[in-house]
């Protein structure tokens, strides 16, 4: 599968924003948006004046590096939102945050979307008591999300025992039993990324 080879790192800094692509390190130290916040490269220091299309392009990039997407993936999603009802940046939003992968993230089971993703995908993970190794299932209320019960002795699970975790209230996630839930839909105001999806959506629809 096509996947993104860029170091993680650079992505934040050519975004100037935090992905949160490298878990823990992102919030230490050792961060490079923080050590570093100019865009790489020999002109990254250098001042630039943006256009709309820049602006809107580069806010489409950063959403896109966020959750981890292709472009094609990303525009099945606003394509799919736009023939919703409501709002069209808001449903694709919410559409890219019921992936497998993000619910996996949003428990706290993967220190990173990326490294959710892997879990998904080396087959750790049941949705309804059934193995779904596709990152880009898409759950629904009432759907039950564990850790296989053979894999739960893993050396990455450890640390998850008994740990406190903070995740959204649209999910819940028992470290103890290793058992969590979708409780509903997503919302708009639950998704706490900066992203200014009307951007994406000025960006497509031209």
């Amino acid at each position: 599968m096509a996947r993104n080879m860029d170091n993680s790192c650079r992505q934040c800094r050519r975004e100037g924003a935090k992905l949160f692509l490298k878990g823990d390190r992102c919030t230490s130290k050792k961060c490079a948006i923080d050590k570093r916040p100019t865009p790489p490269g020999q002109h990254g220091m250098a001042r630039k004046k943006h256009s709309e299309y820049s602006i809107q392009l580069r806010e489409k990039q950063k959403t896109k590096r966020m959750y981890g997407l292709l472009e094609k993936q990303f525009r099945a999603y606003y394509e799919k939102a736009k023939r919703m009802k409501g709002v069209t940046g808001e449903n694709m939003l919410i559409l890219i945050e019921r992936r497998l992968d993000n619910v996996v993230y949003r428990m706290g089971i993967g220190a990173s979307r990326n490294m959710s993703r892997q879990i998904v995908n080396h087959g750790h993970i049941t949705v309804n008591d059934k193995l779904v190794d596709i990152a880009s299932y898409k759950v629904k209320p009432g759907d039950i999300i564990s850790i296989k019960e053979s894999k739960r002795g893993n050396e990455l699970f450890k640390e998850l025992k008994g740990a406190k975790i903070v995740m959204p209230k649209w999910v819940t996630f028992d470290t103890e039993t290793f058992v969590g839930k979708i409780i509903e839909n997503p919302k708009r105001e639950d998704i706490d990324l900066n992203i200014r999806e009307q951007l994406i959506v000025e960006r497509y629809s031209k």
